[in-house]
């Protein structure tokens, strides 16, 4: 109900729960052309006038980590987490894209990071493509040309092969949604290509393909003997109806959230194929516009069953929740956007950040909602975070965003059963933040950016989120325990005679064996009074051993205590 929306609740996670923070290839590595790295669709855009990214910002240098590894390590160490998200640049280790131009180096600097992770008891956790095409495979028409998923497959693979030994944590995708739609939708994104109403299913198509495709060669060659799982992170704000008792209104909430996660998630967590909330809505437009067939693309019988079942865990990044309301928009021009027949908005009441208003009691909807949605998998939150613009090291907001977002998952877990397996901090320090540059940061470590040497600093977060993973959540501090026990035998139960009032305050009378009496200072007060012949006393608890009984106040009289 919406009063308990605020509440806290005390509790801890499953013992193995695993507690990580993430970050990606393009926005932290830097070395954008050292040691033999081919360019990614990333490098040219960044580096082509017209890009919008604030600042005329690039990831050339970024945060350096490609020379700055010993750095990063010791950070996921003083953190204690026990897993590191972070993602392989495909043009690092295939300069070309293809497994012909194997570059050594690359390949070096990814052994040592997973040696170094896994020699301090951090698992890696990898995902194979976060936006970077290699920009020979856009020069072939990027993800649109078929050609892509042998090629992704092929990369996959070598990856497999030659890490797999050790990573036995596997994402294929990074937000797929956001690729496919301002990548070929909006064109805010590499590759820049605007058709909003083609474009954005046509690639969603074919990542889907390429992630069963991968999928299946780790489960045919490597999951025996590597015996990890594979996934991919797909991204959702929680859709929350503006009018619940509106029938529209709660559909179309539904209609959002299957536009986002269902449009990956149903075809590959439930039947091989689109919701059918996207089916029906993108066909009964495309026909109303008078095209022969759906914009959204179909998929053969044999597709979907070579897609179906093709994630062992459901990984998901999340920030912040809608307020949804249906609504009937233009049919031209055609637009992913305008087939979901929704408006969205954030409640103003929200607490704002640098790009989403904060909204945590939405991630336990969500959480339910994909269990509903998807059976009781194992759910891995894999992004969650909160991007400020000039946060100080004492970054309060950022403790308070992510110490009410992990307590919602831990209602989750604890109360509604959801089977939550770990939690991804974004990100483990300021970076390259896509369009936004340098100008939003959601580090748990502050990086200067002015300094040549990129120095890191551990914000007052980083420490708040080493004690939650110390704690494996949020259990009750033990000075509040409810302590369960009894009395000594032969202890004295009476009422007492008075009741006398110091400091303006009622006090409840004790008799103890030496003859003083003895009250109980209010719950806020540590002391214990004592009240003989000679005054008042003051005590610490622990100072009265002897305490052998307690008297119950029932009729004080209200002139004594007001």
């Amino acid at each position: 109900s919406p009063d308990q929306l605020d509440l806290f609740y005390h509790g801890t996670f499953r013992e193995d729960f695993l507690w990580g923070v993430s970050s990606s290839a393009y926005q932290i590595e830097g070395a954008w052309n050292a040691d033999g790295k081919g360019p990614s669709i990333w490098d040219n855009f960044t580096h082509t006038p017209g890009s919008n990214v604030k600042g005329n910002a690039t990831g050339d240098i970024a945060c350096d980590s490609y020379n700055q590894l010993d750095a990063d390590l010791n950070m996921l160490r003083a953190l204690k987490v026990k897993a590191y998200r972070f993602s392989i640049s495909w043009s690092r280790i295939f300069p070309t894209g293809r497994n012909s131009s194997i570059n050594r180096h690359g390949v070096d600097y990814y052994n040592r990071l997973i040696n170094g992770l896994v020699a301090s008891n951090i698992s890696p956790m990898v995902t194979l493509f976060h936006w970077d095409l290699p920009q020979a495979l856009q020069d072939i028409g990027g993800w649109e040309n078929p050609s892509l998923i042998e090629l992704f497959n092929s990369y996959a693979d070598f990856c497999f092969q030659t890490f797999g030994d050790r990573v036995k944590f596997w994402m294929t995708f990074n937000e797929p949604t956001n690729q496919a739609w301002l990548g070929y939708g909006s064109g805010d994104f590499p590759p820049k290509v605007k058709d909003p109403g083609w474009g954005p299913y046509r690639i969603g198509h074919a990542i889907i393909k390429a992630h069963a495709r991968v999928y299946h060669t780790y489960d045919e060659k490597y999951r025996r003997e590597q015996k990890g799982v594979i996934s991919l992170s797909l991204s959702a704000h929680w859709a929350e109806p503006k009018s619940p008792e509106i029938p529209r209104d709660v559909e179309a909430a539904d209609r959002m959230l299957q536009f986002s996660l269902g449009w990956f998630a149903h075809p590959i967590f439930r039947n091989g194929d689109y919701p059918d909330a996207m089916k029906w809505k993108v066909g009964n437009r495309s026909e109303l516009q008078h095209l022969a067939t759906s914009r959204l693309p179909s998929f053969t019988e044999e597709e979907k069953r070579y897609i179906r079942a093709t994630a062992d865990v459901f990984c998901l990044n999340t920030y912040s929740s809608r307020i949804v309301q249906h609504k009937t928009p233009r049919l031209n021009p055609p637009s992913y956007e305008d087939d979901q027949e929704t408006t969205k908005e954030e409640d103003p009441s929200w607490p704002s950040t640098a790009i989403n208003r904060a909204a945590p009691w939405g991630t336990r909807r969500l959480l339910n909602w994909i269990k509903e949605e998807y059976g009781d998998i194992p759910i891995y939150i894999t992004e969650n975070g909160v991007g400020l613009t000039n946060p100080k090291v004492e970054d309060t907001d950022r403790i308070f965003y992510h110490k009410t977002y992990i307590n919602e998952a831990l209602k989750a877990y604890r109360l509604d059963g959801v089977d939550l397996r770990g939690y991804s901090a974004w990100s483990l320090m300021d970076n390259f933040e896509w369009l936004n540059g340098y100008t939003v940061k959601f580090g748990l470590y502050h990086v200067d950016f002015n300094n040549t040497n990129r120095p890191r600093t551990a914000r007052a977060s980083a420490r708040y989120y080493t004690e939650v993973i110390t704690n494996n959540g949020m259990p009750l501090p033990r000075e509040d325990e409810f302590v369960y026990g009894q009395f000594p035998e032969g202890f004295i139960w009476s009422i007492p005679p008075q009741v006398v009032t110091t400091k303006n305050a009622c006090r409840h009378l004790l008799n103890v064996s030496s003859g003083t009496k003895y009250f109980l200072g209010e719950n806020h007060y540590p002391q214990v009074y004592s009240w003989t012949q000679e005054g008042l006393g003051i005590h610490s608890r622990a100072q009265v051993a002897d305490l052998v009984g307690f008297l119950n106040t029932v009729h004080a009289r209200e002139k004594e205590c007001p």
